[in-house]
């Protein structure tokens, strides 16, 4: 049994074969999820899990070197914008274009991870970094 760190068998695996410039999108409740990529459901109820909960578990344990938000995000949710600012602390750069190109890019990550989040746009596509 794992010890420390994610204990979501399926995350953890997506997040331990990523490789650099590999994108994963964590999620609200209602984003829609691309045929073909892999959906990891972890929404139990109105926001059970956070997005925030969530985001700081992967973030534990992946490098990042870009977030990509939708810039609805400041106009409908600054007060969320701001959380995810203070969470990310310049750690990587923060990213924003419309929702509508954020869906497109979602065709294009290894997984999505579904949150019980009910705030509007909240959404990030993680791209990972290297260590080296």
């Amino acid at each position: 049994m794992k010890k420390i760190g994610l204990l979501h068998g399926e995350l953890s695996k997506v997040i331990a074969e990523m490789a650099h410039n590999d994108m994963i999108l964590i999620g609200d409740a209602g984003m829609p999820v691309p045929k073909g990529v892999q959906l990891i459901d972890l929404a139990i109820a109105n926001g059970v899990p956070g997005f925030f909960d969530v985001l700081k578990a992967v973030l534990g344990e992946l490098c990042v070197a870009e977030g990509i938000i939708g810039t609805e995000m400041s106009e409908v949710s600054p007060n969320f914008k701001k959380e995810l600012e203070e969470v990310v602390k310049g750690e990587f750069i923060l990213k924003a274009i419309s929702h509508e190109e954020l869906k497109k890019l979602s065709c294009d990550v290894k997984a999505v991870i579904r949150t019980g989040e009910f705030t509007p746009y909240a959404n990030i596509i993680l791209k990972s970094g290297v260590l080296f």
